[in-house]
């Protein structure tokens, strides 16, 4: 009996086991392949900033009354611990699909600690760590495996999540005005 196109996993949307299957193989015949992605910000006032990706709708980030924004949007540093919750999750349910593990739910919570006292470079400048400092991902994973197999993938998808990587390391940075 042939595998179903379409893994289940309990509560959570079904991923196309075959286009899984699909990508793996593509990675695997070009492990070199660089994809450049883009995001166009324009500032809208004050500091809310709508981030324009592919053709979709603007993404939308802001500040909070407390760091002087409106307030409508989750601000840079938030928004950074969205994509890397994000990224490690789509990881977590794509490596169980590939293992044939069926997750029932699965949820992330993620706590990031970064001073402010710079206030973006116009505040206190003296010596200090800029950005997060220490970013914790508590993972609650509900999976049809024993817990030491939820472990073991978590810290797989950790090792090969691309933003968890961008967090954990060095970037080579580029900023100039055009």
């Amino acid at each position: 009996m042939s595998e179903p196109a379409t893994a289940l996993t309990g509560c959570l949307a079904p991923i196309d086991k075959t286009g899984l299957d699909g990508l793996i193989e593509q990675g695997k015949a070009n492990p070199k392949a660089v994809k450049t992605l883009k995001c166009k910000t324009v500032a809208e006032g004050r500091f809310r900033h709508a981030n324009y990706i592919r053709d979709l709708d603007p993404y939308i980030v802001d500040e909070p009354p407390g760091l002087l924004g409106d307030d409508t949007a989750p601000n840079p540093s938030e928004a950074s611990l969205a994509a890397l919750g994000s990224c490690v999750a789509v990881g977590l349910h794509a490596n169980a699909i590939a293992r044939g593990i069926t997750i029932q739910s699965l949820e992330l919570v993620l706590e990031g600690d970064l001073n402010i006292t710079a206030v973006w470079g116009t505040g206190d400048v003296s010596e200090k760590p800029v950005g997060f400092t220490d970013v914790r991902i508590k993972v609650d994973m509900k999976a049809d495996c024993p817990q030491e197999e939820i472990d073991a993938l978590i810290a797989h998808v950790i090792q090969w999540s691309p933003v968890f990587n961008t967090f954990s390391r060095p970037v080579n940075m580029v900023a100039e005005a055009v």
